[in-house]
């Protein structure tokens, strides 16, 4: 049986605090129809636009602009904070863009945008703001949905979707967005990458995102990356920067995972996906620590009661009456998929549904052996990653 010190323990604890703050840190969080059913997503160039392959460049920068503009709004969130009487302020929280969606007044933005918002407002340019409140949220991907309260008295214009899996690099590409409350800013670049792999802020890897040089800045965020026919490719989300302002190395969100996630979105507010009901740690981090099994895997290191890893009998740390820390299950495997770490383990269970048993192979007291696992809805709890 494996064993580590209460001391060993505390190490363990620390080190995954340090992890998660790290990992934020390099990363810069910038602050055409729709079918709520995704059965008649519009992806057709705006009648406006000349073909990109006859026009000038300069041309197609302001018939792109003209075209889709009007449908990407300001949107500000505020929060309530105590003042020094212990009384309640109101205090501006943060700022972004987001995309209309659709003829109801649905926009799409960067969860990060919106996820301490008690109070939304949307502007579409000009000194008017608009109420709006949260639809669905999704952590995982980065993205949310808000929705207008009051219909504008302007016609609304909503952005088209285009189609993330055929892009190239090299590619045009334009942003528009509200860098510094800027409202509705153009910048223009090059797809400069793909399949780039970010994370959301609740550290989950998000893949395949389109990496640009078009300039991206805090407030860009949530607003849409565009091709050169006016259709949305992303959802501006991310920059790396030492100096927190552009540097040429923006990330957008695929639209095609937008276009997975927001009809579940909008049915019901939250996207359910699979999962163990888990608090993990990657082996591979603690293997400085001591000795342990196996060099790869996903350490468990609590499962919470009623929750599907502990209703299959799966145990996280549990500590002994002498005062050691009893080593909780390592899982390396699924249905016969190698897992390495939380990221893999994330991928695997993203491909199964709520219901299904799976097989997790885990080592436990030196020994692999594997466990069935009915994969059942769980709330939502602090520190639960898996």
């Amino acid at each position: 049986m494996y064993r580590v010190t209460a001391r060993q323990i505390l190490i363990i604890a620390l080190a995954s605090a340090v992890f998660a703050s790290a990992a934020v840190l390099g990363v810069e969080k910038l602050s055409e129809r729709f079918n709520p059913f995704g059965s008649a997503i519009s992806v057709s160039t705006p009648s406006a636009i000349t073909d990109p392959s006859i026009a000038t460049d300069e041309q197609n920068n302001i018939e792109v602009y003209k075209a889709v503009a009007p449908g990407v709004v300001y949107i500000q969130s505020t929060t309530m904070v105590r003042d020094f009487n212990g009384l309640f302020s109101e205090a501006r929280e943060g700022a972004g863009s987001g995309s209309v969606i659709d003829d109801q007044g649905n926009i799409l933005t960067n969860y990060h945008v919106i996820a301490n918002a008690e109070k939304l407002t949307v502007s579409f340019g000009g000194g008017r703001t608009y109420a709006a409140r949260v639809v669905g949220r999704d952590p995982d991907t980065d993205l949310a949905v808000i929705k207008l309260l009051e219909t504008p008295k302007e016609a609304i214009t909503v952005v088209p979707l285009g189609d993330s899996d055929r892009l190239i690099v090299g590619q045009k590409v334009l942003a528009i967005g509200n860098p510094f409350g800027l409202d509705r800013t153009l910048t223009t670049g090059v797809i400069s990458g793909l399949q780039r792999p970010i994370r959301a802020q609740n550290q989950r890897q998000i893949e395949g995102a389109i990496q640009t040089d078009a300039a991206i800045n805090p407030g860009n965020s949530g607003g849409p990356l565009l091709d050169s026919h006016g259709r949305m490719i992303g959802i501006n989300s991310q920059i790396e920067s030492p100096s927190g302002a552009s540097a040429g190395v923006g990330f957008a969100i695929p639209v095609n995972i937008a276009k997975r996630i927001v009809p579940e979105l909008l049915r019901s507010g939250v996207v359910q996906r699979p999962k163990l009901g888990i608090i993990p740690r990657d082996v591979e981090s603690l293997s400085s620590q001591g000795q342990l099994p196996v060099s790869y895997g996903v350490l468990i290191l609590n499962a919470p009661p009623g929750g599907p890893a502990a209703n299959a009998g799966l145990r996280g740390l549990v500590q002994t009456d002498d005062g050691d820390v009893e080593l909780g299950d390592i899982i390396v495997g699924i249905n016969g998929e190698k897992i390495s770490n939380n990221d893999e383990l994330y991928k695997v269970l993203n491909k199964h549904q709520l219901g299904e048993t799976v097989n997790v192979d885990i080592y436990r007291a030196g020994r692999r052996t594997t466990v069935p696992v009915r994969l059942i809805e769980i709330p939502q709890r602090r520190g639960m990653r898996e």
